[in-house]
C-alpha cells in the first residue's frame, strides 16, 4: 500500500474512538482521497476474479475487510458529495459573437436565436403586468417587509400592495390627475414600503413616476418639477414638504398644486400650504378617498413610458431620461436569460432594499424578485444599522455598490488585528478562491467553518447572490467577498440611458478586471475616438448600446438627445472599453472628464477646479477622482507671487520652496478651497479630502498642458501617480 492508504487506514481505524470528531475526520479523509491518485484507489478497491471471490474473502482478516468497506464506504460518500463546480450557460472562452453586417457589434450568445430579447414571460411585459403576475404565483404571500428599532419585520402582503395602490392611485384621479402618460408624479422619499404603494399606484393607471432625492440640490428639484409639469409630489416627511413650500413661496414652482405626506404632519403645515396655494394631505387620505371613489384599473402598454429619472452630477441641469415600461422589463429579462439555469429567482427570495430607489439600478433588481413572488425588506434608513437589518431579515438577495464591498472587505481584515491573524484569514481566502476559479462557490467547507461562518452570519447567513454596479469594483476585494461570502457576486455595468444594465457576468466565469459580456436584450459596438486615440481595429473605443433596453430621449431636451443617441438608435455612453479574448467587456477610460466615484456619484472635475482656482494662493489645480475610490484628492501649485504674503498674514513664514512643504500651510489652503466649494454649493463628494503641493508649474514644456492650455488630464494621472496614491494612502 502506499503512504496515503496506509494514513488512511489508520485514520480510519482510530476515528472508532473519537467519533466527536465527526466533521474534522471527514475534512482529513476527503483531503486524502483527494491525494491519492484514481489507480490507487481503483487498486485498494479492485476484486479478483468472480470464482476466486470466496477463497479471496476466506484469506482476509476481519480487520482488513472492515478497514476495506470503510474506505469504500468513504469513497462513496466522497464521490457522491464532493463539491461540483456550476455549470456554466456557455463556453466560458467565446461569451459574446460578432453580429453580421453589423459593423463590428457584439451580442450574447446565451439566448434563442438571433433577436434581442424583449420580455422573458408573456404575461409580465409592463410594470404592472410584473407586479400582477407576482401576486398570483405568491399565493398572497408577504410582499413589502418595513421594521422599527429592535423589532422584527412586518409585512404588507401582495393584496394590500395592490389594494392600497389601486386606492391611491383612484385618490389621484380624484384630485385632478390624469390616467395617462402625460401625468407625472414626483416621489420624494427614501426606500420605503410606501414608495412601491406610489410607483404602482402610478402604474395601475398609465402615470409616470418622477423620482427626487436629496443630493439633487433645491435648485435641480425646482428645475425637475418645472420641466416636467410636475403638479403632484409624494414625499416622506415634513421636512420635504418644507422645502417645496419654500419654492412655491418664492414663486419658483407655480405648477405644484398639491403635496401628499407619507409621515403624520401639524395643522400648521397644511395652513402655510393655503396661503401659496398648495393642497396638502396625508398618503392615507387620499387612499380613503380613493376607497370611496374607486376606478378600474388603466394598465399601461410596453411603449408606454414607466419613468423619467434625472441623471445627476454632470455639469449643467440634470437631463430626464425618459423610460417605457418595455424598456425596463426588457432589461431585466437579459439578466434572467443569463442567469437562468443557475441562480433564478424564488418566491422564497428576499431582497434587502437600501440603495436609492430614485435609481435605476435597485428599480430593476426590485423588479426580478416582485415578478417571482418575492419579498422586499426595507432598511430603516440608518446606513450604520443595515448590518442589523440584514441580521433580522435574512436575505438571500444583497444588491451593493463597491463602496460597500470595499468597506466590508476593510472591516474583514482589520479585525485580523495581528501578523497570525491575517497570515490565517489569507491563507483560508486563498484555499477557496482555488476552489471558485475552478468554478466551486460554496459556504459549507472547513475554511468557512473556521473563518468565514461569522462574515456570512452577519449579512443573515442566508445570502446566495450579491449584485453589485453603478462603479467599477476591485478585483482584489470581489475576488476575496466571492470566496469569503461562498455566495455568487455578480458585476453589472450600464447607464440610466440603457435602464441599468448592458453587460453582466456570465455565471461561472468568476474572473475579475471585466464587466461580463452583453446581455441578451441589447447589442454593444465600440467605435473610434480619434481625439484619445482608441481604435476599433485594435479592440477600443467608445461604448455604443442598442436594444429594447435604451431609453427614448431626454425630456424636453432635443439637444442632448441627439449627442446620445445617434440616427441608427445607438446610445453612446461616453465610456470607453475594450474587447477581451473570451468576448467580454473591459472599461479602460471615460471619453469625456466626467468619471463615478466608488459610491455611484458623477463628478466633473473641471467644474470644481474652475471653483478652486479661485483660491487666492492657488495657481493651479488637478482634481482626481477614482472609481475605486469614494472621495476626491487634488494637486495644487500655488502661486508663487501671493502665496508668501497670504501665508504671512496667517503666521506662517518661509520662502516658496519652504512654504510649498509646509504642512500647516497646505492645510489652511485646503480649508480655504472648500470655503469656495461650499460657498458655490459643491456637495461634500465633490470637495477634494487631500491635497498635494507641487511647486513648479503645469506647461506645455513639460508635457502637463496641451498648446492651447488645458489639462492634459491622462498624463497628470500618471506624472502624479506616486503622490496621489499617498494622498488616499493617508486618508483611508
Amino acid at each position: 500500500m502506499s503512504d496515503y492508504q496506509m494514513e488512511l487506514l489508520r485514520t480510519l481505524a482510530s476515528h472508532q474512538k473519537r467519533p466527536s470528531e465527526a466533521a474534522s475526520f471527514q475534512e482529513l479523509v476527503l483531503s486524502l482521497l483527494e491525494k491519492m491518485q484514481t489507480q490507487e484507489i481503483l487498486r485498494i478497491l479492485r476484486l479478483p476474479e468472480l470464482g476466486d471471490l470466496g477463497q479471496f474473502f476466506r484469506s482476509l482478516s476481519a480487520t482488513t475487510l472492515l478497514s476495506m468497506g470503510a474506505l469504500a464506504a468513504i469513497f462513496a460518500y466522497w464521490f457522491t458529495h464532493r463539491p461540483k463546480a456550476l455549470q456554466p450557460p456557455c463556453n466560458l472562452l467565446m461569451q459574446s459573437e460578432e453580429v453580421e453586417d453589423s459593423g463590428g457589434a457584439r451580442r450574447s450568445v446565451i439566448g434563442d436565436g438571433p433577436q434581442l430579447l424583449t420580455h422573458y414571460y408573456d404575461d409580465a411585459r409592463t410594470m404592472y403586468q410584473v407586479f400582477r403576475r407576482g401576486l398570483r404565483i405568491s399565493g398572497n404571500g408577504p410582499c413589502l417587509g418595513f421594521r422599527k428599532p429592535k423589532q422584527p419585520y412586518q409585512w404588507l402582503s401582495y393584496q394590500e400592495v395592490a389594494d392600497r395602490a389601486e386606492f391611491l392611485g383612484s385618490g389621484l384621479l380624484q384630485h385632478d390627475c390624469k390616467a395617462c402618460s402625460d401625468q407625472f408624479i414626483g416621489v420624494f422619499a427614501q426606500n420605503r414600503p410606501e414608495w412601491i404603494i406610489a410607483e404602482l399606484a402610478c402604474y395601475t393607471y398609465s402615470m409616470v413616476v418622477v423620482p427626487l432625492y436629496d443630493t439633487l440640490g433645491p435648485g435641480t428639484i425646482r428645475y425637475i418639477i418645472n420641466t416636467a409639469d410636475i403638479s403632484t409630489v409624494i414625499v416622506d416627511k415634513p421636512q420635504k414638504a418644507v422645502l417645496l413650500l419654500e419654492h412655491m413661496e418664492r414663486k419658483e414652482t407655480p405648477g405644484l398644486k398639491l403635496i401628499i405626506l407619507m409621515d403624520p404632519f401639524e395643522e400648521a403645515l397644511k395652513e402655510r400650504g393655503q396661503k401659496c396655494g398648495v393642497v396638502i394631505k396625508s398618503m392615507r387620505a387620499v387612499e380613503d378617498c380613493g376607497q370611496e371613489n374607486l376606478h378600474a384599473p388603466m394598465p399601461p402598454q410596453p411603449d408606454d413610458l414607466s419613468i423619467v429619472c434625472f441623471t445627476s452630477g454632470t455639469t449643467g441641469n440634470p437631463k430626464g431620461a425618459m423610460l417605457t415600461h418595455g424598456n425596463v422589463v426588457a432589461d431585466f429579462s437579459g439578466f434572467l436569460k443569463v442567469t437562468e439555469k443557475v441562480i433564478f429567482p424564488r418566491q422564497d427570495d428576499v431582497l434587502i432594499s437600501f440603495l436609492p430607489l430614485a435609481h435605476m439600478f435597485e428599480r430593476v433588481i426590485q423588479s426580478v424578485v416582485y415578478c417571482h413572488g418575492g419579498r422586499v425588506g426595507f432598511f430603516q434608513g440608518d446606513i450604520r444599522l443595515l448590518s442589523d437589518d440584514m441580521k433580522a431579515l435574512r436575505p438571500t438577495i444583497f444588491p451593493v455598490v463597491p463602496r460597500l464591498l470595499n468597506r466590508m472587505h476593510d472591516k474583514i481584515f482589520s479585525q485580523a488585528d495581528t501578523p497570525l491573524k491575517r497570515w490565517l484569514l489569507e491563507f483560508a481566502a486563498r484555499r477557496k478562491q482555488a476552489e471558485v476559479r475552478s468554478g466551486i462557490i460554496r459556504n459549507d467547507s472547513i475554511w468557512d467553518e473556521l473563518f468565514f461562518n461569522k462574515i456570512q452570519a452577519s449579512l443573515g447567513g442566508r445570502v446566495r447572490m450579491i449584485v453589485t454596479g453603478a462603479a467599477p469594483a476591485s478585483p482584489t476585494v470581489l475576488g476575496f467577498l466571492r470566496a469569503a461570502l461562498g455566495c455568487q457576486v455578480y458585476e453589472g455595468y450600464g447607464q440610466t440611458e440603457c435602464t441599468a444594465g448592458c453587460t453582466f457576468t456570465t455565471p461561472g466565469d468568476w474572473t475579475s478586471g471585466h464587466v461580463g459580456a452583453p446581455l441578451p436584450c441589447n447589442h454593444i459596438k465600440l467605435v473610434d475616438v480619434e481625439e484619445l486615440n482608441y481604435w476599433t481595429h485594435q479592440g477600443e473605443g467608445e461604448i455604443c448600446v442598442r436594444g429594447p433596453n435604451v431609453f427614448k430621449g431626454y425630456l424636453k431636451d432635443q439637444d442632448r438627445t441627439k449627442e446620445a443617441l445617434d440616427s441608427d438608435g445607438w446610445l453612446h455612453t461616453g465610456d470607453i472599453g475594450k474587447w477581451l479574448p473570451a468576448g467580454t467587456l473591459k472599461i479602460i477610460d471615460r471619453k469625456k472628464h466626467i468619471f463615478k466615484l466608488a459610491q455611484g456619484e458623477y463628478v466633473a472635475p473641471e467644474k470644481i477646479e474652475n471653483i478652486y482656482i479661485r483660491s487666492e494662493p492657488v495657481a493651479q489645480v488637478y482634481v482626481h477622482g477614482d472609481s475605486l475610490q469614494a472621495f476626491l484628492v487634488g494637486i495644487v501649485v500655488p502661486d508663487s507671487e501671493v502665496m508668501p504674503s497670504w501665508a504671512q498674514k496667517r503666521g506662517i513664514e518661509g520662502t516658496y520652496a519652504e512654504l510649498c512643504t509646509n504642512k500647516e500651510l497646505k492645510k489652511v489652503i485646503l480649508e480655504d478651497m472648500v470655503r469656495l466649494g461650499k460657498e458655490s454649493g459643491l456637495h461634500s463628494f465633490e470637495q477634494v479630502k487631500a491635497i498635494h503641493i507641487h511647486s513648479d508649474m503645469f506647461s506645455v514644456q513639460n508635457g502637463l498642458l496641451t498648446p492651447t492650455l488645458k489639462a492634459k488630464r491622462p498624463e497628470l494621472r500618471e506624472y502624479f501617480k506616486k503622490q496621489i496614491e499617498e494622498l488616499y494612502s493617508a486618508s483611508m
